[in-house]
């Protein structure tokens, strides 16, 4: 979501200033990193086996194929996990790390502490042996790694979450993601790609409605941590492709005239019919892929699709540890 440039009190929120910037656009915004509360992050893990959403199963398709080859290849000691959530297609990671011998460490970073908390004892029961750091950090903001990790480290960013930022902002998360890592380290990035356009809104706007409910828990979010009076009953969910933008966008739609309060930040007014749009998702191609990587000091290794090409992993170093 791009800032604008408003003043602000000492000491407010990071929040209240994202949600009054964004709220204060011609197009309303909201960040979607205020989905991932706990009860966010459990919705998210629901619509991932939704059988609309085909991203996980390809995503895991090519983890399962690939990860033992490449994990021999690399011979990574720690695994960081930028967005970890429940850390399910990890354990793919973490096996194949296991399986040649150098697995020492797990780094999951998440916004939301309770969930990041019961990931990290789940695999700590798990994996005997296994050093595990969970970090609670907005890794848009940074990406505050624990020091003396063992190396060389993999830096994980799976899910096609980099889709979620427009083109700078997405090279801006990159270059911090590059800034932790150290010659030897690799990056592992997971991006969808460009496809027919109803099978990709489906997929943003399932028939049991869990995305529904996904995309209006941002408004109880800020209910309960900014005092706001969203009623979230009065707004739906709508998702549509921008062929232009080559995007996916979730907005809430006002179904009648709506007036919210939100202390500190002031009283937005919704016609009906008015949107927020709470998310983007950015669709690629291999040029756009490696542009993304360049962009932010990075390079290309190894590209890797499912069976139907619908989804990609890619690995990339450090472009100067090419030269």
């Amino acid at each position: 979501m791009t800032s604008l440039p408003l003043a602000h009190a000492p000491g407010e929120s990071a929040m209240l200033r994202d949600v009054r910037a964004g709220l204060s656009m011609p197009q309303k915004e909201l960040s979607p990193k205020y989905f991932y509360d706990h009860r966010g992050s459990e919705l998210f893990e629901a619509i991932t086996a939704l059988p609309e959403y085909y991203l996980t199963r390809a995503e895991r398709s090519i983890l399962e194929r690939d990860m033992d080859a490449l994990m021999r290849g690399m011979r990574a000691a720690t695994l960081v996990e930028l967005g970890a959530g429940s850390a399910a297609k990890t354990r793919r990671i973490l096996d194949a790390m296991r399986s040649a011998g150098t697995l020492e460490c797990y780094v999951p970073l998440d916004v939301s502490a309770s969930f990041l908390a019961e990931t990290a004892s789940r695999l700590r029961g798990e994996y005997e042996g296994l050093r595990v750091e969970p970090v609670v950090a907005d890794f848009t903001e940074r990406v505050p790694l624990p020091s003396s990790l063992p190396r060389p480290a993999l830096v994980a960013f799976l899910g096609s979450t980099i889709g979620n930022f427009h083109p700078m902002e997405a090279v801006r998360l990159l270059r911090r993601a590059r800034a932790s890592m150290v010659t030897g380290d690799r990056f592992l990035l997971g991006a969808d790609l460009r496809k027919d356009v109803s099978r990709l809104e489906r997929a943003y706007d399932d028939a049991a409605g869990v995305t529904a409910e996904f995309n209006r828990n941002v408004l109880r979010v800020l209910n309960r941590e900014l005092g706001a009076d969203f009623d979230e009953a009065e707004f739906a969910h709508r998702a549509l492709y921008n062929a232009d933008e080559h995007r996916i966008e979730m907005h809430l739609v006002a179904r009648t005239p709506q007036r919210v309060a939100i202390p500190g930040a002031g009283t937005f007014h919704f016609a009906a019919g008015e949107t927020v749009r709470t998310e983007i998702s950015c669709k690629y191609d291999r040029a756009t892929v490696y542009d993304l990587l360049a962009s932010a000091g990075l390079r290309l290794d190894t590209w890797h699709t499912d069976e139907a090409g619908d989804f990609a992993l890619v690995v990339a170093s450090r472009a100067e540890d090419r030269r």
